[in-house]
């Protein structure tokens, strides 16, 4: 690593969190600077290329410069005042908790900009007419959600958090309801109205914590532990926050408009969604919830634990349903629902409320954004070469048989399937077993048997989830090519690029798990033990 002065660690957050939002606006100018090309549409997407790629480039910096014998410090801090009177203050910081998440916002923006740079190009995108709405309008969300992903983890103020997690809605929804498929403005509707309705609740329980502390500071609050809220009022925060944050996770039963929304959704749009803002949920059970109000946490947990493993089984049921013959169940909604299994394994290892089962959890998250990213992309791409990602129609109409028609997009779509399940040797393996293990033995004031039953079950869903994705790799990419089938063009050099980086931190992030762990831990175990210094 090398020594960066704390200024200009303090300036690339400030650029990493402000820059998209200021590339946004450069996007919708008549003729932005530098942007000037054969065609209007290619300079824009080249110029979101350029921005985000900047902003990765500003994040492995920060990686860079980043103090890894101290992960538990808040680092390239920003304290300034903002609000005098409610107190509020633009207070920025990143430590081993948050840095993970920003890197891997940076890095799946990044790819989706690329991605959509090079498919315009190999496509010829269809009049303007046709294809709806100027890419313009495509890049300037796409940064603002970038923006506002990228503040939550980074700000550590309640009131600034509120707004960056509400930041996210407006972007994701148009990106939906006017780039997305078919039941589109139905599913950005339900999406918006169920985040909104969820984050009017948080809302509230954020104030309650920051009027009766007096203080909205996260990590003042973090370092009182709950010494400030009486108990009473650690539950009613616990309540209102934890549903608003469920809502976004999602947990079941709060997670109907997820299926809908990524079915409907564009493929960058499920590729930011499952990747990067489903991270947003459970990143605020860490930093706010069990730090700040630690007791009105433990009367939850067991609750929160039972909802999850409830999500880890009912998800791997609604998938193995939409892959069986007959069904008519959808591809993109199927890894939908394996979402809500996958985060039910993240919310099990943050209700044990220990550092292995909440270690396990941030490990979840990142592997979780990695394989579903890659899933979300092959599935994307399968469906631009057959019209389709109906499992039935691939299996048998289409004639898909990967392995045999497009041979290394079948190995990935393969590969992001037995990462997804868990497989030793890749990301998701170690996530779901430190939880697993956090259940185990969980915080000693926790019920030890309901844990274990809680434990056994989510075991058991593992084996569920190896079930539905073993039957669509044998649907999908196994059998005769029958002769009359169309031809399907293998992975090309744009979607190679894409993807390699997904593939590649998949293995690295398995077979070096302490990569990872070596940034969460010092800082789980600091936040658990007293808060964050």
């Amino acid at each position: 690593m090398i020594d960066i002065n704390e200024s200009v660690m303090q300036f690339l957050l400030a650029l990493i969190v402000v820059g998209p939002l200021l590339g946004a606006v450069a996007a919708l100018l008549p003729a932005p600077p530098g942007l000037k090309g054969k065609s209007p549409d290619q300079a824009v997407l080249r110029h979101g290329v350029t921005v985000t790629g900047a902003v990765l480039i500003a994040a492995i910096v920060l990686v860079l410069g980043f103090d890894h014998d101290h992960p538990s410090k808040m680092q390239a801090s920003t304290d300034i005042s903002w609000i005098p009177a409610l107190d509020v203050r633009i207070h920025l910081g990143i430590d081993g908790i948050s840095l993970p998440l920003l890197v891997l916002t940076a890095l799946l923006t990044f790819l989706c900009a690329l991605y959509s740079y090079f498919k315009q190009q190999h496509e010829r995108l269809t009049p303007r007419a046709a294809a709806g709405p100027s890419p313009k309008a495509f890049v300037a969300l796409l940064l603002v959600l970038e923006s506002g992903t990228l503040a939550t983890f980074a700000v550590l103020d309640l009131i600034l958090f509120f707004l960056a997690f509400e930041m996210v809605l407006i972007p994701m929804y148009f990106l939906i309801a006017r780039w997305g498929g078919e039941g589109r403005a139905a599913a950005a509707w339900k999406f918006i109205l169920y985040t909104l309705l969820g984050s009017v609740v948080m809302l509230l329980g954020l104030l309650l914590i920051g009027i009766t502390a007096g203080t909205f500071d996260m990590v003042a609050l973090a370092t009182d532990n709950g010494r400030s809220l009486t108990t009473s009022v650690q539950v009613i925060a616990v309540l209102a926050i934890g549903i608003g944050l469920a809502v976004k996770t999602p947990m079941w039963p709060l997670h109907s408009w997820l299926p809908d929304a990524h079915t409907a959704a564009p493929t960058v749009g499920s590729v930011l969604l499952a990747g990067v803002l489903l991270k947003m949920g459970t990143y605020g059970f860490v930093r706010i919830l069990l730090p700040i109000a630690p007791d009105g946490f433990h009367v939850f947990a067991p609750y929160l634990a039972a909802f999850a493993v409830v999500g880890i089984i009912y998800g791997s049921l609604a998938c193995l349903a939409l892959a069986r013959r007959g069904a008519k169940g959808d591809l993109k909604r199927l890894i939908a629902y394996s979402s809500v299994g996958h985060m039910g394994f993240v919310l099990l290892g943050i209700s044990t409320m220990t550092p292995t089962g909440v270690n396990g959890a941030l490990f979840a998250n990142i592997a979780h954004g990695l394989i579903t990213g890659l899933l979300f992309f092959v599935v994307g791409a399968l469906k631009d070469r057959t019209g389709t990602t109906d499992l039935d129609t691939l299996a048998e109409e289409a004639g898909a048989a990967l392995y045999g028609k497009a041979p290394r997009l079948g190995g990935l779509l393969a590969f992001a399937a037995v990462a997804s399940l868990g497989l030793p040797g890749l990301a998701g393996f170690w996530g779901e077993m430190l939880a697993l293990f956090g259940a185990f033995d969980p915080h000693d004031d926790l019920s030890r048997p309901a844990f274990l039953t809680f434990m056994a079950i989510a075991a058991f869903g593992t084996l569920l989830t190896a079930a539905y994705m073993l039957i669509v790799v044998r649907r999908v990419c196994m059998g005769a090519v029958p002769r009359e089938a169309p031809k399907l063009t293998d992975v090309r050099t744009y979607e190679f690029a894409a993807w390699t980086p997904l593939v590649a931190l998949t293995v690295v992030a398995g077979l070096w798990p302490k990569t990872l762990l070596g940034l969460t831990d010092p800082a789980v175990q600091q936040l658990l033990s007293g808060g964050t210094r």
